[in-house]
C-alpha cells in the first residue's frame, strides 16, 4: 500500500511536469502542513520566489479562515509587485477545505488563475 506523502509526490511530480512559472506569470504553490498553511509565487525560469505570506502570525479562527486571510494577503502582496496572473499549483494537494479557500480568497482579491 503506497503512503499518504508517497502519492501526494506522485501527483506533484506528475503537476509539475506540465506547468511552471515564468516572471509574467509566477506559479503559485500551496504548502499545507498540520497547523498552517503557505504559499508562494516562484518564478521557475530565475529560480526566486517573488511573493510569499503563510499563516504563522495569524491569530484566531479556524484553518479554513485563516487559509482566506493568507490568500487575500498574497493576492495583495502581488498586486503591489506588479503582478496579476499567475498559475495554480495545488502540490498535489487535492482542491478541497483550506487550498481551496486559499484560492477563493485570492481570485476575489484580484489574482486571475
Amino acid at each position: 500500500m503506497i503512503s499518504k506523502i508517497a502519492r501526494r509526490n506522485k501527483i506533484k511530480a506528475r503537476i509539475r511536469g506540465k506547468i511552471s512559472g515564468t516572471a509574467e506569470r509566477p506559479r503559485m504553490t500551496v504548502f499545507r502542513s498540520n497547523k498552517a498553511i503557505y504559499v508562494q509565487l516562484i518564478d521557475d525560469l530565475a529560480g526566486k520566489t517573488l511573493v510569499s505570506a503563510s499563516s504563522k502570525g495569524l491569530e484566531g479562527g479556524t484553518k479554513i479562515e485563516e487559509a482566506a486571510k493568507v490568500g487575500q494577503a498574497v493576492a495583495q502582496k502581488a498586486i503591489e509587485a506588479g503582478i496579476t496572473e499567475v498559475v495554480f499549483d495545488r502540490n498535489g494537494y487535492l482542491f478541497h477545505g483550506r487550498v481551496k479557500s486559499l484560492a477563493d480568497a485570492a481570485r476575489t482579491a484580484g489574482l486571475k488563475f
